[in-house]
């Protein structure tokens, strides 16, 4: 078994979302085969707590289309790791931080992943100026640096 269609595709819009508001760290799990309750985990990295906070918004925005409304939100309040249950995936938006500290990669290591290419990367590369502080490169998943761990 792997992640349906429909997993993968709200997935790509959350990685997506994610990406749009400069989050980086960017990663899809297929965790279809380990767990019975989503298909997928969307990782994302952002540096502060107002960065996780408009992350979040965003993911939300932009699957409310698709019609994919979360069905449980944790940790807003705190701003430091924030779930948004979609039943179909699952999204973690964390600040720095507790990605390097949980590294939730690792303890999922055994599951595929999801390839996702920042679809404002292509775009940003053909303009004639890039945006100060900007990244240089998508990293490997097209989400920013790689982590290191």
């Amino acid at each position: 078994m792997t992640a349906s269609p429909r997993a993968v595709e709200l997935a790509l819009a959350a990685a997506q979302a994610a990406a749009d508001k400069l989050g980086h760290d960017l990663l899809i799990l297929d965790v279809s085969e380990r767990l019975a309750i989503t298909d997928c985990f969307v990782l994302a990295s952002a540096g502060n707590e107002r960065q996780v906070k408009g992350i979040v918004d965003e993911v939300e925005e932009k699957l409310r289309p698709l019609g994919a409304k979360p069905v449980r939100r944790e940790g807003e309040r705190e701003g430091h790791w924030v779930l948004l249950d979609f039943v179909d995936i699952v999204v973690h938006v964390q600040r720095d931080e507790e990605r390097v500290f949980y590294s939730l990669e690792r303890l999922w290591k055994d599951c595929p992943t999801i390839p996702f290419t920042d679809a404002t990367v292509g775009a940003a590369a053909g303009a004639a100026t890039s945006a100060p502080g900007a990244p240089a490169s998508a990293g490997p998943l097209g989400g920013g640096s790689a982590n290191a761990l």
